[in-house]
């Protein structure tokens, strides 16, 4: 998947939309948390960026210069 980010002129990033591999595009409503932390699904360890996309909570993680979402059931 790919992220489209804005930059702040403090150097950090903010995350505005998620692409799927398949094409599909997610805006990011809202960020409303931004922490180090690790996936335990996905495994890992990096920015986590809790995000509301499409009136959902998901978890959007920046790690090893790449992005990913922690998926699956808890």
């Amino acid at each position: 998947m790919d992220a489209i980010v804005k930059f702040t002129k403090e150097g950090d990033k903010i995350p505005l939309e998620i692409v799927w591999d398949d094409g599909r595009r997610f805006e990011v409503d809202r960020v409303l948390d931004v922490t180090k932390a690790a996936s335990l699904k996905a495994g890992g360890r990096g920015t986590r960026y809790k995000c509301r996309i499409r009136g959902k909570e998901i978890y959007l993680f920046f790690d090893d210069e790449k992005w990913f979402v922690e998926t699956g059931n808890k």
